[in-house]
């Protein structure tokens, strides 16, 4: 194992003519690939080899990408702590990785790559295959070098699945290229988030919105004073279902299991405690409170939850995208639960609403995430490309 991955592919190679058949594309070992040790990064799940395709590779495959392998991540992919997310890309031995993003980590590990990031719709890509902590929240992300290739990838593996009954069933979507009419868009941006920044993120940010008034796009200001309350959502909803998806994981088939049990439960419980690491055993402790001491504050999070749906479909009536701050902080390896949702801060919102979010690097000199309503991944990645373009002058 090196520092970039964690299973290299030796045969690589693509399996069939198609779109994506010169790209080279790393996953993470939370997607299943046969014959793979898809351990999503935990000791529990130490020795599983995947049975099968995830829906995912399955279409890479057939749109003739070639798979270079898993790279290194964190427990379960929760945060960016021990994380390589990004480096494949960052150093050119992928075009573009597959990271499921459960809090924003897609977007935050591009931002260190200086890549592009990108978290779909939740619901537009199968999660079929997917060894998923968060259900309601999670799908898998892509980081790339550029918009154009997202595009492509997405192209490929979004869409219908009868093998994943959570996918709500809407007509698929048409990511054929398209121009967007910067004078007939408006971007809103939340002045409340924007006085959350350091100064110097202050600054950045601003001149970043400067040089969207400059590309000819209308910017508007989006008021949004609840904003703190997307967090504490993720962490009460988010903990309880990862709380009730840990549960499968007994030890008996696969993962450690604890010597000198007396017992079936014994043994249950032991196996368990060495299971899991420290940042996801709290996780899943602070999942299991909210699930039988503490019932109501899960229930009352499900209702806030809902308001805060839609609070955003009306900030989307009034702008076409918005403009977030990413403001990932200093600590990528974070140990703790705080320090984990401080680095997530402006991103798990879009995993609790199931919005798209696109990550750029260097809009005006910083980093910024746009975001659009529910299903408008074309015209999000759209959006993506001309910023990117009037970027380069126009060339």
């Amino acid at each position: 194992m090196d520092s970039v991955f964690f299973y290299r592919n030796s045969k690589p190679a693509g399996g069939e003519d198609g779109a994506l058949q010169e790209l080279k594309i790393a996953l993470q070992p939370n997607v299943s690939v046969t014959g793979w040790p898809a351990t999503a990064g935990s000791n529990a799940l130490a020795g599983f080899t995947a049975l099968q395709d995830a829906t995912v590779v399955d279409r890479l495959r057939r749109a003739g990408a070639s798979l270079c392998g898993y790279t290194v991540m964190s427990e379960f992919g929760f945060g960016l702590g021990g994380s390589s997310a990004g480096e494949a890309v960052r150093r050119k031995i992928a075009d573009a990785e597959l990271v499921v993003d459960m809090l924003g980590e897609s977007r935050l590990a591009a931002a260190r790559a200086d890549a592009c990031g990108f978290k779909p719709s939740y619901g537009l890509i199968s999660r079929f295959g997917i060894i998923g902590l968060i259900p309601s929240m999670e799908c898998p992300g892509i980081v790339s070098g550029n918009v154009r290739q997202i595009r492509g990838i997405l192209e490929a593996v979004a869409g219908p699945d009868e093998l994943d009954f959570s996918l709500p069933d809407e007509e698929p979507l048409d990511f054929s290229p398209q121009e967007i009419d910067p004078q007939k868009t408006t971007l809103g941006f939340v002045p409340e988030l924007v006085g959350g920044l350091s100064g110097q993120q202050q600054n950045k940010f601003m001149s970043a919105l400067e040089f969207l008034k400059k590309s000819g796009f209308k910017v508007r200001e989006s008021r949004l004073p609840d904003f703190s309350r997307f967090a504490l959502v993720h962490r009460i909803v988010g903990s309880v279902e990862a709380s009730s998806c840990a549960g499968r994981y007994d030890s008996v088939r696969y993962g450690p299991r604890a010597v000198g049990a007396k017992n079936w439960n014994e043994m249950y419980i032991l196996s368990r405690a060495i299971a899991f690491g420290s940042l996801v055993k709290s996780y899943l402790f602070q999942g299991a409170f909210f699930q039988f001491e503490k019932y109501e504050a899960y229930d009352n999070a499900c209702r806030i939850r809902a308001g805060l749906l839609a609070d955003m479909r009306q900030l989307h009536s009034e702008a076409d995208f918005l403009v977030i701050p990413t403001a990932p902080g200093e600590n990528l390896d974070a140990v703790s639960l705080e320090e984990t949702y401080r680095m997530f801060d402006f991103m798990a919102f879009a995993n609790v609403t199931g919005q798209p979010a696109l990550y750029m690097p260097s809009v005006g000199g910083a980093g910024i995430q746009i975001v659009g309503p529910r299903r408008s991944d074309p015209d999000l990645l759209a959006l993506g490309e001309s910023i990117l373009h009037a970027g380069r002058g126009g060339n």
